[in-house]
């Protein structure tokens, strides 16, 4: 896929880029980050550069992972990032989100703006028909990141996360377009249960 520039009402999401090695690197020093994302420990800066010059691309062009640098609309530091795990082939498209943001800049409602975003993005102009998000049980700062920006929590999956050689629980909620009143790209029949 073709690297795509997204707005918000106060954010402008870009592709990674070779100028983003510092910034990223300097955040993903946070102990945080470690802690609830996938991020190598210890994150050198070599890593930083490879994965904004190498890896961002790569995934862009084919077409497996969409990642991007979120700042402010008039410019400056990097708040947060926000990717986009695509997997499946074209028609059976499964997306899964992921994030974090930079420690100065968290509880504003960076990510979720910019999660909206790119959920906005996905439905309309990738023709998803469901996103989905998952975090390791107890990341409640991405949880409610997650359900503000509209995502619905469906439940705790076991051992479904791999952290450092370690299974771990996650949370999983889903997001469809109808859920920011978007026309989805196929019907969807919801479940009913049987005491209904």
């Amino acid at each position: 896929m073709e690297p795509v520039t997204l707005t918000t009402d106060r954010l402008v999401l870009r592709p990674f880029g070779p100028d983003d090695a510092g910034e990223v690197h300097a955040a993903c020093q946070d102990p945080d980050i470690h802690r609830w994302t996938a991020v190598p420990s210890p994150y050198g800066r070599e890593q930083a550069e490879g994965w904004v010059t190498e890896v961002m691309p790569r995934a862009w062009a084919e077409d497996t992972e969409y990642g991007f640098a979120v700042r402010p609309r008039g410019g400056g530091p990097l708040l947060a990032s926000v990717g986009v795990h695509v997997s499946g082939v074209p028609g059976a498209r499964a997306y899964e989100i992921g994030y974090w943001a930079t420690r100065e800049h968290r509880g504003r409602g960076y990510v979720s703006e910019a999660v909206t975003g790119v959920a906005r993005w996905l439905f309309t102009d990738v023709g998803a028909a469901r996103l989905q998000w998952r975090a390791e049980v107890g990341n409640t700062a991405s949880r409610a990141a997650a359900e503000k920006a509209g995502f619905r929590f469906e439940g705790t999956l076991r051992a479904a996360l791999d952290v450092r050689g370690t299974r771990r629980d996650a949370w999983v909620g889903g997001l469809l377009p109808a859920d920011l009143g978007l026309p989805a790209p196929v019907p969807y029949l919801p479940a009913v249960s049987a005491g209904a």
